[in-house]
């Protein structure tokens, strides 16, 4: 049933609670008539909706029940949709929600300020219903199936980090924030340190930190997950992954060493990628500074002194 909306936006109830299985869209909009005309869409596509006029009533709806999708005003009284974006993308249980602007704003750099704040779309007023509805269906069907699959992860208690755009850490499995906050925790500004730490393992495809117990943390590069995100691997390893003795030589990482030698066996950028589980990208950045520290220029003769070095 369509909420109704008179003075102030529906607060949610136990009658009012979503059926199971269905989807729940919050819609944040001081206008009224937005506000009505987007319930009314909605409901009739299936949603169970809720509304805010303003920041402050969108916080409380997320209080007591966390929607599948968000369609945010930009430009509101008080706290702009800006705002509240980073707010909701800086709170753990609530970051996985997608954000659509609703926006009258056409010029570059406010959307630009949408995307940066942690939207994954927006939507340009006069609304274009049937546009919107599209937009926002394909953004709540990804974010369930990331949902399930970051679930999955959390029952099979791997050590899972995703980095934004911009290397902030958008979500990390409980395992991953156990291993991150032990290995830290003794250090000054940790939560500084640990992201540090990831930002340079996903420039470098892997980064390993000793640990007290003697064991190493290890964080691989698993590459791309979903809008300019990047997937990080964390593992425990009893040591470090012996390279070839005249390889520790040429002071490889054990990464480098990796990609050295499946470029020996004839392997194409894109086989190791998919081999290593990376982008075709940082293969070519590893073989880069692989050809650097062998001072050759070329793959082939890059293989021919591999070859000589892991025969040695």
């Amino acid at each position: 049933m369509t909420p109704s909306i008179e003075d102030a936006p529906p607060a949610v109830s136990p009658a009012a609670a979503p059926a199971p299985g269905q989807r729940v869209v919050l819609v944040v909009d001081d206008a009224l008539d937005t506000l009505r005309m987007l319930c009314d869409a909605l409901a009739a596509e299936g949603y169970a909706v809720l509304a805010a006029r303003d920041a402050e009533e969108a916080l409380q709806r997320f209080d007591m029940v966390v929607p599948d999708g968000v369609l945010l005003d930009a430009v509101m009284p008080g706290i702009d949709g800006f705002a509240l974006c980073r707010q909701l993308k800086a709170t753990p249980p609530w970051s996985h929600v997608p954000i659509v602007f609703m926006t009258g704003l056409s010029d570059t750099a406010q959307i630009l300020q949408g995307f940066a704040s942690g939207g994954v779309d927006y939507v340009v007023k006069p609304l274009r219903i049937p546009e919107v509805l599209a937009r926002l269906a394909t953004h709540v069907r990804n974010a369930q199936a990331t949902r399930l699959a970051r679930e999955a992860v959390d029952v099979a208690g791997l050590g899972v980090v995703v980095l934004d755009g911009q290397g902030r850490v958008a979500w990390r499995s409980p395992q991953a924030t156990r291993w991150l906050e032990d290995a830290f925790a003794h250090t000054e500004a940790p939560t500084e340190r640990a992201a540090a730490w990831l930002v340079q393992a996903q420039r470098d495809g892997e980064q390993t930190l000793p640990l007290a117990d003697g064991r190493q943390l290890l964080a691989r590069h698993m590459g791309a997950s979903g809008l300019a995100e990047s997937m990080l691997l964390l593992s425990h390893a009893a040591a470090e992954a012996a390279a070839p003795r005249h390889l520790q030589q040429v002071a490889l990482t054990p990464r480098e060493t990796e990609v050295l030698s499946w470029l020996t066996k004839g392997k194409t950028n894109r086989d190791i990628a998919d081999i290593l589980g990376m982008s075709p990208r940082t293969v070519n950045k590893h073989l880069e500074h692989i050809f650097e520290k062998l001072g050759v220029e070329t793959r082939t003769a890059a293989a021919a002194i591999a070859g000589q070095l892991l025969q040695g």
